[in-house]
């Protein structure tokens, strides 16, 4: 649960330090941005490989590699080295995000099943609230110390990771194999890159619209030939026969609607609460004041990832998802009728916490009932890439509704575009409540028939 913490608090530095990133390094705002997508691109490109290495013998190997790349990268963002050195760094960063499925695989390996799932729901809960944990404090040092006081703190977090796993994580158990198909691997990476960069930058989109739509077409082309490649391949990446079972399918659909409307919130809220008066609305707060929002959002995460393991002994996985997606949508119902005070971020922010702690400790449940124990970490690697595609849709989609609010000659967007986003949000909440019912009704037909 530590390295899951560390891993995801890390990979999300870059979005408290952007506009400190742009002032130290004296780059524009777009290339700062830089700093947090480089390191979601690699965690999706690490994310795949680094499962299919969990699923095999050298899983411990794997887990200490990656720290150590982890750390170096660390490191990198640290020392006085030119702008190019510290995105290098935080893609290497990035690439811890992968650990995250791998960590779900030791706890189900070496734990109780009953006290393994509990883990499991945690762990996958602090992969998602540990933005939330590592924001305010990162904020304050890098107000008061400078960026590279920021990027200390994750040089020190990751280098603990990596003695907790040398010291605590033990070697995946006897008669395991697992190759890496290395041809699969290249595709999806180039892939996924292309899909998360035309996701994340809507640059391309606003000003070379046919190149965009261009490698749109090219993504989707390379995702084909990824397919073709792992149906037809004896050691796949990814078991995409497993990932066509219903429950799987649907489970994925509904992390990846959900992860749009979940971001997109998230997004929403924190950007609102930094415009200055001057818009006629939001309230000009600091990045470090703004970070504070997020503790609610924390608190109640792993507040609700501790109690779904408690019910859901008596509540199906795919119901608590349902009820997750619910919650989530009251948070976009909630911002969008009220928000003129902080206080009523701050309540928002909680709700979407509630929601996603909830809805992020079920979603495991769900896949790893129909996942043989030695694909654990391929099976939620997979669900992490398209939750993470799922975010970058989420990031983009709230940018574009208000880039579409914002008024000729105008730096920042109307009032009413936020409540326009939030309208969106419900309905990407409403598909992902939908289709969480229809696993739920599918699974009890299965168990009556």
């Amino acid at each position: 649960m530590f390295i899951a913490l560390v891993v995801a608090a890390v990979g999300s530095l870059g979005t408290p330090l952007v506009t400190s990133v742009a002032a130290s390094y004296h780059v524009t705002l777009g290339s700062a941005q830089w700093t947090l997508t480089a390191a979601l691109l690699s965690g999706a490109v690490a994310t795949p490989v680094l499962g299919r290495l969990g699923a095999g013998p050298h899983r411990r190997i794997a887990v200490l590699a990656t720290l150590a790349v982890v750390v170096t990268g660390s490191a990198l963002t640290v020392l006085p080295l030119p702008f190019g050195w510290l995105l290098a760094g935080r893609a290497a960063q990035g690439a811890g995000l992968g650990l995250t499925a791998l960590m779900m695989g030791v706890a189900r390996d070496h734990l109780p099943e009953e006290r393994g799932t509990a883990v499991i729901a945690l762990i996958s809960v602090v992969s998602v609230i540990g933005a939330g944990a590592g924001y305010p404090l990162a904020a304050l040092l890098a107000e008061f110390g400078g960026v590279r006081a920021a990027y200390g703190l994750g040089l020190a977090v990751t280098a603990a990771a990596l003695l907790t796993a040398w010291r605590f994580v033990p070697e995946a158990p006897e008669g395991r194999s697992a190759r890496v198909n290395v041809a699969s691997a290249v595709v999806l990476a180039a892939a996924l890159l292309l899909v998360l960069f035309l996701a994340g930058d809507r640059n391309p989109w606003s000003r070379h619209l046919a190149a965009a739509g261009g490698l749109a077409v090219v993504a989707v082309a390379l995702l084909g030939v990824w397919a073709v490649i792992e149906l037809r391949s004896a050691t796949p990446l990814v078991d995409l026969r497993a990932v066509r079972h219903p429950a799987v399918a649907g489970a994925n659909l509904a992390v990846f609607v959900g992860g749009i409307g979940m971001y997109l919130l998230l997004t929403l809220i924190t950007r609102y609460a930094q415009t200055p008066h001057g818009a006629g609305y939001g309230f000009g707060l600091t990045t470090f004041v703004a970070g504070l929002v997020l503790v609610p959002f924390s608190v109640l995460g792993f507040a609700a990832g501790r109690l779904v393991p408690r019910v859901r002994t008596r509540i199906a996985d795919p119901l608590l998802l349902a009820g997750g997606a619910v919650v989530v949508g009251g948070g976009f119902a909630l911002f969008a009728t009220a928000r003129s005070d902080p206080a009523e971020l701050f309540a928002a922010m909680g709700v979407l916490g509630l929601g996603v702690g909830g809805f992020s400790a079920a979603m495991p449940g769900v896949i790893l009932a129909v996942t043989p124990r030695s694909e654990t970490s391929s099976a939620m690697s997979f669900n992490f890439v398209v939750r993470s595609v799922g975010y970058s849709l989420g990031s983009a989609v709230g940018g574009l509704v208000l880039a579409a609010g914002t008024g000729p000659g105008r730096l920042l967007p109307d009032d009413g575009a936020y409540t326009t986003a939030a309208l969106v949000g419900l309905g990407a909440m409403a598909i992902t409540t939908l289709t969480s019912l229809a696993l739920a009704r599918r699974r009890t037909t299965g168990a009556n028939p």
